[in-house]
């Protein structure tokens, strides 16, 4: 999955990182995997944080309202903050340079994981990595929620109760907010 975001990242930092005259070409290599690694980090960081509901939403979704998304902001905070931090860009340009790719770069990723003829990745892929929990069928759990049409307590404790073997744990939060994610709650 990481090659197929770095790719992502390569196609869509032309204008923001490659013509960015206060980037040096020296750096534009150095930039690109800085944005795509902090783009995964920063997808673990709203996934641990709160933001699993929304993170997958954006998954089922497709990458449908990727700009407007709590996901999407809280991936570019941390992309300009990696920039700064590792690289020593300056605020303006760390900002303009997330601001233009990650946006880009989600949808393109959340189109690419809801398209049945494309391989490179999943739903479950991206979910695995941001939250460390691979093998995890996220959007089996998503859809047997749902299973009955409604959403109710015994939906997620039976589905907690699926991912920790244990009747829910403290995954119940956070399937509480992949579910509100899912239905456009924060």
């Amino acid at each position: 999955m990481l090659e197929t975001l770095m790719n992502l990242v390569q196609q869509q930092s032309g204008q923001a990182v490659i013509n960015n005259p206060a980037i040096p070409n020296s750096q534009n290599d150095s930039v690109m995997q800085t944005v795509a690694g902090s783009i995964m980090s920063g997808l673990g960081q709203q996934a641990q944080g709160g933001g699993l509901g929304n993170l997958l939403g954006m998954v089922v979704n497709g990458g449908g309202n990727v700009q407007g998304s709590p996901v999407t902001q809280g991936v570019q905070q941390h992309v300009e903050q990696s920039l700064m931090e590792k690289l020593g860009i300056s605020p303006a340009v760390a900002m303009s340079v997330a601001s233009a790719v990650v946006p880009m770069v989600l949808g393109k990723l959340m189109n690419k994981a809801s398209d049945p003829n494309d391989s490179s990745v999943d739903g479950n892929s991206i979910l695995g990595a941001a939250t460390g929990q691979h093998g995890v069928d996220w959007m089996g759990m998503a859809g047997s929620a749902m299973a009955d049409g409604k959403l109710d307590m015994n939906d997620l404790m039976r589905v907690a109760g699926q991912q920790t073997g244990s009747g829910g744990g403290g995954l119940l939060g956070g399937l509480g907010g992949m579910l509100g994610g899912m239905f456009g709650g924060k």
